[in-house]
């Protein structure tokens, strides 16, 4: 009977540092995709204002990609990114973040290596009437 209690007891800890890991890797995921909307939502403010002066909703490709850039750098968890890719074209802006997360308890289990994340956003104006 002790020596399934102490089993049962050595299996509940696994499962905890598991689930340690696991919540940082969702952890991790969850900032990045608030960095990438954040960043595509600004660079979708990089409107082409000749192209607005006659009366058409466009963006200015390098504006907007120099606007998401910018605000990718003032994030204070940026040191999660390790490849950030930014795409901007006439109608939409297009930021995907790829980042790694160490692991901890999951190598008890024979996983030593980073588990890659990687998270994608879409931003394009929108015309208010």
């Amino acid at each position: 009977m002790v020596v399934l209690m102490l089993g049962l007891c050595v299996a509940v800890l696994m499962l905890g540092a598991l689930s340690v890991d696991f919540w940082r890797v969702l952890s991790v995921r969850r900032s990045l995709a608030a960095m990438a909307d954040a960043s595509a939502t600004a660079g979708a403010n990089g409107v082409d204002e000749s192209a607005l002066r006659r009366g058409e909703l466009a963006l200015d490709p390098g504006r907007a990609r120099s606007l998401a850039s910018a605000e990718l750098s003032r994030e204070h968890d940026a040191r999660l990114v390790t490849n950030a890719e930014v795409d901007a074209g006439a109608t939409n802006v297009d930021v995907t973040l790829r980042g790694e997360v160490d692991v901890g308890f999951f190598a008890l289990f024979g996983v030593h290596d980073a588990i890659p994340v990687q998270v994608h956003a879409t931003a394009a104006p929108r015309a208010i009437p």
